[in-house]
């Protein structure tokens, strides 16, 4: 059974909308369209989850006022893959058929103790082009400010325990870093409002302050922060999770079994709603918590959890909708995309991890309303051991979609298949989840794939792995176009701009590349 510490009353959404269903860039003629909100009816197997949901503000409703992705307009990658869906939507451009990569700048971040600097796993940048308003208004407030400051600024945490933010077109600078003490492993978020709030969590436990936070950019200080969470299930309070915005609140899972629902209301300012605690039932705590990204469609949230499990939330309550067991830890984002009639479908896949050292990654297609499987195709994984150190075998990175002339294509690296010490880059159908190809890769890769099309939407895929190789692979083909080391370590994930793209090294190395 699952608990309600504070009832809320709840009644349906109906909302207006001209642009349901279509990617950045499209062109919407059709007629308006309305969104409904998702029902409020459990399936039959969210009485797996034990839960309750504690009502920190009562006098706010915690229906979404809008069922729109936010990130639809905005101006740049703002959260983990750029979307609420965690689909990777921005695609870069090029012309013909591109034939290799080249490195435009590197900037290079401090070092912390064992883990370094640069970014890890998963440790995407925010990129964002700021209108004038907000140009204007940080030139008159921000005391961070330098120089380089200008439209076009990448923003990264570190494992260095620092913000950086950077000139996207010269590498150099455009604030001063800001110092949140303790390694930032998973990617920043950007409030899709560019209200001035910038969200950060801690991936690994350290010194006060630990937990996650809030930075005011306009005045470039941390406004808000909440450190280790007493009532959790579970006591290991990290966030490698990119928190998202929904209407007019922002959802932060933790690895501590909590989800946190935040009322935002700009310069990083945040007021706790309501929180999910969830157990599973048979399964310890020390499974607990969430890695991944939650992706979001209207009004129903997915997570998948150290365990396997991937649940479905309504996030006007935080009620449990349904529940799927994957077998194993689950630390790459969900993926959703609709079909013609705007049905929504979700994509995941599980490590080989808490099961043992040998198993399947399960990579799996589900109707996202009830959690039914689609189609699951099983790959032999195993552990692999550097030193005293073992990585995981599976699926670490976010699948990408795939359009153009692979419209009916997914995409994702999986970690030591059938033996291997290293990686299969892996294009699957998605309609039956039949492996259409697979590319062996030089070593083993978290970082997750992002597009390139040409002239004739002919995709181009670029993918790094951990031994700091670049690969450009033909989409529809599968030939390697390039392949070449030209980083430390690969782990994070690029975002793209046009021909080129940006992505965090291990070492102490953030780059940009272009595509030629």
């Amino acid at each position: 059974m699952h608990k309600i510490i504070f009832a809320l009353s709840l009644c349906a959404i109906t909302l207006c909308s001209c642009n349901l269903g279509l990617k950045k860039g499209d062109n919407d003629n059709s007629d308006i369209q309305v969104i409904t909100a998702l029902p409020d009816q459990p399936m039959p197997s969210a009485g797996e989850i034990d839960y309750t949901v504690e009502i920190a503000d009562s006098t706010s409703s915690g229906e979404l006022s809008t069922l729109e992705n936010l990130y639809d307009n905005a101006t740049g990658w703002f959260t983990f893959r750029g979307s609420a869906h965690r689909d990777a939507p921005i695609a870069g451009k090029v012309k013909g058929t591109p034939s290799k990569i080249v490195c435009d700048w590197t900037f290079r971040t401090d070092m912390k103790g064992d883990w370094g600097g640069g970014s890890g796993w998963n440790g995407q940048p925010v990129y964002v082009e700021w209108h004038d308003t907000m140009l204007t208004k940080f030139r008159q407030t921000s005391p961070g400010l330098t120089p380089q400051f200008g439209k076009r600024e990448l923003i990264v945490g570190s494992l260095a325990g620092k913000v950086y933010f950077l000139n996207f077109d010269n590498g150099e600078a455009s604030r001063q870093p800001i110092d949140v003490v303790n390694p930032v492993k998973g990617s920043v978020s950007l409030d899709p409002a560019m209200n001035g709030s910038l969200y950060v969590g801690h991936g690994f436990p350290g010194p006060e302050p630990f937990g996650h936070l809030a930075i005011n950019l306009c005045d470039h200080t941390i406004a808000y922060y909440f450190g280790r969470d007493k009532k959790a299930y579970r006591g290991w309070s990290t966030y490698d999770s990119s928190p998202v915005a929904a209407g007019q609140f922002l959802f932060w899972p933790g690895e501590n079994g909590s989800i946190y629902k935040y009322t935002r209301s700009g310069n990083g300012q945040l007021k706790m709603h309501s929180i999910l605690r969830y157990r599973v039932k048979d399964a310890p705590n020390s499974v607990l918590g969430t890695e991944n990204s939650m992706c979001i469609f209207r009004n129903y949230g997915y997570i998948g959890d150290n365990n396997g499990h991937i649940i479905c939330i309504n996030l006007n309550n935080m009620h449990v909708i349904w529940h799927y067991d994957n077998h194993d830890d689950t630390d790459g984002s969900i993926v959703c995309e609709t079909d013609d009639t705007d049905h929504p479908f979700i994509y995941t896949a599980n490590e080989i991890d808490v099961r043992g050292d040998t198993g399947t990654c399960h990579f799996v297609k589900l109707d996202a309303l009830n959690g039914q499987k689609v189609w699951e195709q099983k790959i032999p994984c195993t552990k692999r051991m550097i030193g005293k150190k073992h990585f995981d075998g599976g699926l670490y990175c976010t699948p990408l979609i795939g359009h153009g002339n692979c419209e009916g294509m997914i995409f994702a690296s999986i970690c030591q298949p059938n033996d291997s010490k290293n990686a299969d880059f892996i294009a699957f159908s998605k309609q039956t989840g039949q492996i259409i190809y697979r590319i062996p890769m030089d070593f083993f890769a978290w970082s997750s794939p992002v597009a390139f099309y040409n002239e004739r939407q002919e995709l181009f895929i670029v993918v790094g792995d951990s031994s700091g190789r670049l690969y450009l692979i033909n989409g529809k083909s599968g030939d390697v176009i390039f392949k070449e080391v030209l980083g430390d370590n690969f782990e994070s994930s690029p975002i793209v701009k046009d021909n080129m793209f940006a992505v965090g090294s291990r070492g102490n190395r953030i780059m940009r590349f272009h595509v030629e």
